[in-house]
């Protein structure tokens, strides 16, 4: 049965830095695409990052700059790295990958930064 793991997630002081990862078991083949999601305190949960098969990479407004997402080459690992960290950015973080035929969500990880 297929399983998406987040990882790296914590406390940590605004303009802070922190490395989320997502891996999974049980997908062999076939992803095609990546993404990120967040969903903060009483807010809908929205796309932070998105990584194509192609490298293609994609960024809601309120990260670009800030935010990158990147994957090794057989999409064993996808990482958001996150600089310059702001009090808006606490969420619960989410990891969804893309197979041929169905998607494939986390349970998320949990990022919190002090002010």
């Amino acid at each position: 049965q297929a399983q998406v793991v987040e990882s790296g997630g914590g406390l940590v002081q605004a303009v802070g830095s922190l490395r989320l990862s997502c891996i999974h078991f049980g997908i062999i083949f076939g992803i095609i695409a990546a993404a990120w999601y967040r969903q903060g305190p009483g807010k809908e949960r929205e796309l932070a990052a998105s990584i194509t098969a192609g490298g293609n990479t994609s960024y809601a407004d309120s990260v670009k700059g800030r935010f990158s997402i990147s994957r090794d080459h057989d999409w064993k690992q996808v990482n958001l790295r996150m600089n310059k960290l702001k009090h808006e950015d606490t969420a619960l973080y989410f990891c969804k990958l893309k197979h041929r035929g169905a998607e494939y969500w986390g349970q998320g990880t949990q990022v919190t930064v002090s002010s």
